[in-house]
């Protein structure tokens, strides 16, 4: 989730606090973060502020209840039900499944998404057009763009032959991101290897069953894998594997030879395809100056 994407989103968090404001009495908000505090901090306090610039201050006719699972997304459901204990007048919250934990949670408390992908596919929603139910937000579309991540992988390392996935199964979004990656591997004719994180503890094993199996690896975005997303990339480094994300936030101050596909900024439902063109065309003109990247690591 990026942080423009967490701006445009107050807008809708703030709506089902209205009528608190009318009966002069403190909303709350339930901020639920798959992540820590610290690797948060920037879009949080964004969001304060945004919220401030609406006219709702922390402390005085607000209270933000926050959460942080870590990347523990057993802890999504505990803290749902949490919030339904507390009455929080909304949830805010960001990724997939913790949006599925909040919805299973409560179907009276409003629930608004920074982002989730396949929003209708995963029951979040029951269309684009019209969410129905408590939930609403923006759709990511990342996984319109798997294929283009192996093509561009591809690219940039010159006789791939092995791909390895990285990928924390019980997540809905990488089941949608894997199939379509794994049908783009298969039809440029790559091997590939899918290696399961369901917690932090299997991370290094993972690495060592790599050896010998891959050449090139592919990051399946989630929770999980973000909050140790330094950790992963120095073993990849280690391992002498060229790495692409789906998400930039995913390599910042961390590797300079791994790659990430992007959108800029949010992306309305009707607009989607438009813009991935562009992400489309960028990815390829970044293609040589990423090849390089790669090379000089070798």
């Amino acid at each position: 989730m990026r942080r423009r994407e967490f701006i445009t989103l107050l807008g809708a968090a703030a709506w089902p606090l209205a009528a608190r404001a009318q009966q002069a009495k403190v909303a709350t908000i339930g901020l639920l973060g798959t992540g820590s505090a610290a690797a948060q901090s920037q879009w949080t306090a964004a969001f304060v502020q945004r919220m401030r610039d609406l006219g709702w201050v922390d402390g005085r006719n607000l209270t933000i209840e926050y959460r942080w699972a870590e990347g523990r997304s057993e802890r999504f459901a505990e803290f749902a039900a949490e919030f339904v204990r507390l009455k929080v007048d909304v949830i805010l919250t960001h990724n997939t499944p913790p949006v599925l934990a909040a919805k299973q949670a409560t179907s009276v408390i409003p629930i608004v998404f920074a982002t989730a992908a396949e929003p209708v596919d995963t029951g979040l929603v029951a269309s684009l057009a019209r969410p129905g139910g408590n939930v609403t937000g923006l759709s990511s579309q990342t996984t319109d763009l798997a294929s283009k991540r192996i093509e561009l992988l591809r690219e940039v390392v010159p006789g791939l032959r092995r791909l390895a996935f990285l990928a924390q199964p019980d997540n809905p979004y990488v089941v949608f991101d894997m199939r379509q990656a794994e049908a783009a591997a298969r039809t440029l004719g790559l091997e590939t290897a899918s290696l399961e994180i369901r917690r932090a503890e299997d991370i290094a094993p993972a690495f060592e069953g790599l050896k010998g199996r891959a050449e090139a690896l592919y990051i399946l975005p989630d929770p999980l894998l973000f909050t140790h997303r330094l950790r992963i990339n120095t073993l990849a480094l280690g391992a002498r594997l060229p790495t692409i994300h789906s998400l930039r936030e995913y390599v910042e101050a961390s590797r300079s030879d791994v790659l990430w596909t992007k959108l800029v900024g949010p992306v309305a439902a009707r607009g989607r395809l438009c813009r991935q063109n562009t992400a489309r065309c960028e990815a390829r003109r970044s293609s040589d100056r990423a090849a390089d990247q790669v090379r000089s690591r070798r």
